[in-house]
């Protein structure tokens, strides 16, 4: 398997192993690294998939999937990764992604039972394995730069920390973060991690890391990589979720679900289209945004308008509190037939001078509800209490504002398909004040929690300026 540029012109030839694009994320020319194509999943293979899930369990289903994009570390190894990652121990359950029951037809597929309680720890704490394994094999060291809107950051720090040749620089939105949020990544004193609040939104802190991702002689220099869903092998990560969600939720591969998802920097969803690709039988991948709609907009209407500082909203649902979705760039390649030289000039050029694209005159924009099987809808905090308060009252369980956006879009869409599958992304504890605004009572705190608001901070504030976090960077490697 090799992987091109979103980017890259028609005449390139230039492709590149999974091992080489798993410590660079993103790739020279700034385009994200997408496979050369998708490997199909037969009927056969499917059914086989089943058993291995219900027999052999999910790391063993992972390493199915992987296996399909990964051929560069030898197949007895990627097994022994995926089995030391995917275990009851770090997850809390054997089934490690169980599906919750709603109501006939509707279910909620629990994705937040990892370390930091949300459900970007399915990749990232492969993403740390994959990461020390190939280290040790190159015999050299990598300097991860990221950005998070909530619960990238703790993910990886949480998957990093002790990580040998392995040093995170995460950068947040200072302030913009939920207090459990903040005190998850900041209250780690491990000398491998450094906090960057930056003052400004996610936003800024993503084109921190695209600017430093950009200058290719510091990021050689100071060996720069990503932990971010730029990062291929982190979406490839969350793809094995849709099969395991599917196999629970269905007898036979003759029957279609749906999924709703949560997405702010579509890189979730954007795991979703890469499965439905493959064969799986996905009827439609729901996007549900909150106030910061631009992904919904797009859907509606083929504009793409990237939203500056003062125009993102800060809502109950942070974490989807993004206006420039790094991951819908990868879509836009397979709807606009993967012609690199248009996605330059669209995400490259239009984007970076007029924040924004126009794709509603063009035919192919349609094929994102009919071959694709897209579709969007927004959601606001009034939504997320009443859709919080009715699923407690309902059916007895707390939700977070994250996966009650997605509940909500997910309700309006149930025509999509006979079975629709929610994706929660992240337990009630992390935004217990919504949650007490909601239900007017606390959300119960996991064990090894309580207090965690009380710790001592290890954080540094700094401005939205990428040479001041550069200049961090050099300090602290020292080389």
């Amino acid at each position: 398997m090799k992987y091109l540029s979103t980017r890259a012109p028609a005449s390139s030839t230039e492709r590149k192993r999974f091992c080489e694009i798993l410590l660079e994320g993103l790739a020279p020319d700034g385009g994200l690294y997408m496979p050369e194509q998708y490997p199909q999943v037969s009927d056969a293979t499917l059914s086989r998939w089943r058993t291995v899930y219900h027999k052999q369990g999910y790391a063993e289903l992972a390493f199915e999937v992987l296996s399909l994009y990964i051929d560069d570390i030898p197949a007895a190894d990627l097994r022994a990764l995926c089995a030391k990652t995917y275990t009851a121990e770090v997850f809390g359950t054997g089934e490690i992604v169980p599906l919750r029951h709603v109501e006939e037809g509707l279910w909620i597929e629990a994705l937040s039972n990892g370390p930091t309680l949300a459900f970007k720890d399915m990749a990232m704490q492969l993403l740390g394995n994959l990461f020390e394994y190939e280290l040790a094999r190159r015999g050299a060291e990598l300097n991860i730069l990221g950005a998070t809107s909530g619960d990238t950051g703790s993910a990886a720090e949480y998957a990093m920390r002790g990580k040998k040749g392995v040093r995170v620089f995460m950068t947040s939105p200072h302030g913009r973060m939920s207090p459990f949020q903040q005190a998850q990544m900041f209250s780690l004193q491990d000398a491998n991690i450094y906090n960057i609040a930056i003052e400004g939104v996610f936003d800024d802190c993503q084109d921190i890391v695209k600017v430093v991702s950009n200058d290719l002689e510091f990021k050689r220099k100071y060996k720069i990589g990503t932990v971010n869903s730029i990062n291929w092998a982190r979406l490839l990560a969350q793809v094995v979720y849709y099969f395991a969600g599917y196999i629970q939720a269905t007898e036979s591969n003759s029957e279609r679900v749906s999924f709703s998802v949560p997405s702010g920097n579509f890189g979730n969803v954007c795991a979703g289209h890469v499965a439905r690709m493959m064969g799986l039988p996905i009827a439609k991948l729901v996007v549900a945004t909150n106030e910061n709609d631009v992904l919904d907009e797009f859907f509606r209407t083929g504009v793409y308008r990237v939203r500056g500082s003062a125009d993102t909203f800060e809502t109950s649902s942070p974490s989807m509190d993004i206006s420039k979705a790094s991951n819908f760039e990868r879509f836009v390649f397979d709807l606009l037939g993967r012609d690199g030289s248009r996605i330059k000039s669209l995400f490259g050029d239009a984007v970076n001078s007029q924040g924004r694209f126009d794709l509603s005159a063009d035919p192919r924009f349609a094929e994102a509800a009919t071959r694709f099987g897209f579709v969007s809808g927004r959601s606001t905090h009034a939504d997320r209490l009443q859709t919080i308060r009715a699923t407690w009252e309902q059916h007895g369980f707390m939700i977070d504002p994250h996966t009650a956006d997605a509940l909500k879009v997910a309700l309006e869409n149930r025509a999509a398909s006979k079975t629709m599958v929610v994706l929660e992304t992240a337990l009630p504890i992390k935004f217990s004040s919504t949650i007490v605004e909601a239900l007017g009572r606390e959300p119960q705190r996991p064990a090894g929690f309580e207090g965690i608001e009380a710790l001592p901070k290890r954080v540094q504030v700094m401005s939205a300026d990428a040479n001041a976090v550069k200049a961090l960077i050099a300090r602290e490697c020292g080389y």
